[in-house]
């Protein structure tokens, strides 16, 4: 009967343990310090990237929107333009990065903004109504914008308004983000080349 009862126990014990860590979405939040979704953030991004000491990495240029995009240096948005320039944001920093910025214009409420209406912000079916997404974008205050993630291993979307700019030196920005993945991914072709044309 003691011996019927250890086991059981156990095999309770084992049971419980399993159900824990079979929990995959709170796991994943806790390892890779996902963002909360829907919620809106303020951050200050200051100097831009290319208006500061060389060498000094990031620093407070860019936005970091989870620990794992922070682990890997690779942030989710860049405060960029050199001194004297115009400042720009920018989502694709690195290697085969495909990410992109869309300015929704001005005036844009960020509490009404949904991840639909991102990419057409007027709801209706007419090509001019469509978000035009670039690689980089300039920075205007009071705009909002869309930004799409496509790296190697993180996608998502997320949509920020610009409180209050300097040029070259600060922007403030309050941000909602509507989805970020990091991926596995299971296979890709070899040879990617920015460059490379086509036979």
């Amino acid at each position: 009967m003691k011996k019927t009862l250890v086991v059981v126990t156990l095999t309770l014990a084992l049971t419980v343990g399993q159900g824990t860590r079979g929990r995959t979405p709170n796991r994943a939040v806790q390892d890779y310090g996902l963002p909360e979704l829907h919620s809106i953030k303020t951050a200050t991004l200051s100097p831009s990237y290319s208006c500061r000491p060389s060498g000094t990495g990031y620093e407070n240029t860019a936005l970091f929107l989870s620990d794992y995009s922070r682990q890997r240096n690779s942030p989710d948005l860049l405060f960029n333009g050199a001194c004297g320039s115009q400042d720009f944001f920018e989502a694709s920093t690195a290697g085969d990065d495909m990410a992109l910025v869309a300015d929704l214009g001005r005036g844009v409420d960020l509490e009404n903004l949904s991840a639909r209406l991102a990419f057409n912000l007027q709801n209706v079916a007419s090509f001019s109504a469509y978000s035009a997404f670039a690689q980089a974008v300039p920075v205007q205050r009071k705009h909002t914008y869309a930004v799409l993630l496509n790296k190697s291993d993180i996608r998502g979307l997320f949509l920020l308004t610009v409180t209050k700019h300097i040029a070259n030196q600060e922007v403030d920005l309050r941000y909602a983000v509507k989805e970020y993945q990091i991926l596995d991914v299971k296979g890709q072709s070899p040879g990617f080349d920015w460059n490379k044309g086509n036979s």
